[in-house]
């Protein structure tokens, strides 16, 4: 079970909050002109809105309801993949099929579909537009890196930009910063359903719980990701206040629009199937390797007798590289490791490839602590790794050539803010957990 509010996890909470504030500022490119009023306002609206979902029975109790809503959803995926892969025979699916590729990738085929959907009724546009207004009075943002983030919650790092594309030739470094940035600190809804899968497995009360989680970490990521790109990147130059969203062309009905969602979703799925597949064949190419320097070096045998790794792997690297964080965010320290390599894995490999190993450390009964599982789930929320920054020099390039040398020139610092952003949500619900 999940502890309450204690002495000890606030503490542990704050000193890691001011350790990533610390960096941050340690990191900054102008720290005099860091609007410290923003950042203090981005981290209370992530600590209200974690204390309502975790702790406010009302509030909990409605985002539950969008949570089951959510994964009741999901479920709709099965029939349509029992209608492709049933036995004409026996109306079964064969279990041998049951698997990632017939599971898994057709949730995002089918949300990609819905979002596609759900932006040609406008609805998409509302939500997004509610958050961006909150955001901008709020943190007296600019009304592009606002409309941006709030993007961000809900589309991929690619999509979002074109809510704001006007305006990305005249948009400051800062914004700029702010826009990168919120793409590497949340995740698109696509994804978010695979995650749910991942992590709930067959049971739907355990679906619900990740849904609440995972929707409740994409949404606080966003003004975490605004404080730390500010932090980064302070803004120095004149800002445009007012600007309205920009229209895509989803199609000329609905279901054109959905006809194009689900090519899009086709796409994506391959993409992530074939990524998968490479990542998994040269991790365990380069354990191999690593397990034979083990094997020369005669240390294999120490390993499997003193940690939780049977031998010298790329896992036991990025996991004793990356437990010191965990450990200053408030992870348990029986659970350090694990967190830090699923850290490891989320910025070196991807977020995907992470959350894959958390539904077998989860299902393997790994952990020690719960609470680490929950606090996992919140770090691994995000885009931020180093494929990204190709995708998003790319993608966003793509919509404003002149500016690619800019974009290529934030690439690291938004990967540190987005990564920064996913720790500070994590933080401070590992402060109320």
């Amino acid at each position: 079970m999940i502890s309450s509010i204690t002495f000890v996890s606030v503490l542990k909470g704050l000193i890691g909050i001011l350790f990533l504030l610390f960096i941050a500022y340690l990191l900054s490119e102008k720290r005099k002109n860091i609007n410290w009023s923003l950042v203090i306002k981005g981290l209370i609206i992530q600590f209200i809105f974690a204390i309502g979902v975790l702790k406010i029975p009302a509030v909990a109790d409605v985002f539950e309801f969008f949570s089951t809503a959510f994964v009741k959803v999901i479920s709709f995926t099965y029939f349509g993949t029992e209608f492709l892969f049933r036995n004409f025979e026996t109306g079964e699916i064969d279990p041998a099929l049951m698997n990632f590729a017939f599971n898994v990738l057709p949730t995002i085929v089918f949300f990609s579909a819905l979002t596609s959907l759900l932006y040609y009724l406008g609805i998409l546009q509302k939500i997004v537009y509610g958050f961006a207004w909150v955001m901008k009075r709020a943190m007296k943002l600019s009304g592009a890196e606002s409309l941006a983030a709030a993007g961000n919650m809900f589309m991929g790092q690619t999509e979002a930009p074109l809510l704001v594309k006007p305006y990305l030739l005249k948009m400051t470094k800062s914004e700029m910063m702010a826009l990168m940035t919120g793409g590497m600190a949340t995740i698109a809804g696509g994804v978010l359903a695979s995650y749910i899968g991942f992590l709930g497995g067959s049971d739907p009360a355990e679906k619900i719980l990740f849904a609440k989680h995972l929707l409740a970490a994409s949404i606080m990521s966003a003004p975490a990701g605004l404080v730390a790109a500010k932090m980064l990147v302070p803004e120095t130059e004149p800002i445009e206040d007012n600007v309205s969203m920009q229209k895509q062309n989803m199609g000329a009905n609905v279901l054109e629009a959905i006809s194009n969602g689900t090519t899009d979703g086709i796409k994506l799925a391959v993409n992530v199937a074939g990524m998968l597949l490479v990542f998994t064949a040269f991790i365990y190419f380069g354990n191999y390797i690593l397990e034979q320097i083990g094997e020369l070096g005669g240390f294999n045998a120490w390993i499997a007798e003193n940690t939780n790794y049977d031998n010298f792997s790329f896992q036991f690297v990025i996991g004793y590289l990356f437990a010191p964080i965990a450990y200053v965010l408030g992870v348990p320290w029986d659970d350090v490791v694990l967190v830090g390599q699923l850290l490891g894995e989320k910025t070196i490999l991807n977020e995907f490839y992470a959350y894959v190993t958390l539904g077998k450390m989860k299902a393997a009964e790994l952990f020690t602590h719960e609470k680490s599982v929950v606090m996992a789930t919140y770090i691994l929320c995000g885009f931020s790794n180093f494929a990204s920054i190709g995708i998003q020099i790319g993608g966003i390039g793509s919509l404003v050539p002149n500016r690619k040398g800019l974009l290529s020139n934030l690439g690291i610092k938004a990967l540190v803010g987005g990564t920064l952003a996913c720790l500070f949500t994590a933080s401070i619900v590992g402060m109320l957990i």
